[in-house]
């Protein structure tokens, strides 16, 4: 990732937490496993809607800018740290398939170009 991930953590109607930081960074650094070609990421927590009887109330979303298609995620839950591992892991889910479906092009690729000699 080329990007500092401390500085693109932005969080609305909610305290700044150095320990819920830190746990988005450790995640956000996780993903460079996934996905080598990760630009710039922005990871939003916010509580949208301060009535405590209806929804829920915390809300975490992730925008990757990727080399082909930019990538957002949404969570919503009771809890924020909920939100942001539910966010998380739908994000590791499809930067997954994106690998998967990436390395089943290049084998077919290969595979076409060796029929044909």
């Amino acid at each position: 990732m080329k990007s500092a991930p401390d500085d693109n953590i932005v969080f609305r109607d909610i305290d700044k937490s150095a320990a819920l930081a830190s746990t988005v960074s450790k995640k956000l650094h996780k993903l460079e496993r996934y996905c080598g070609d990760i630009i710039r990421s922005r990871v939003v927590l916010e509580a949208p809607h301060q009535h405590k009887t209806k929804g829920k109330p915390f809300k975490a979303s992730v925008e990757l800018a990727l080399s082909g298609n930019p990538l957002m995620i949404s969570s919503e839950s009771d809890s924020i740290h909920r939100a942001v591992n539910g966010a998380f892991e739908s994000v590791e889910r499809c930067l997954k398939e994106r690998s998967e479906r990436r390395k089943t092009r290049r084998h077919q690729a290969l595979c076409s170009v060796e029929e044909e000699e």
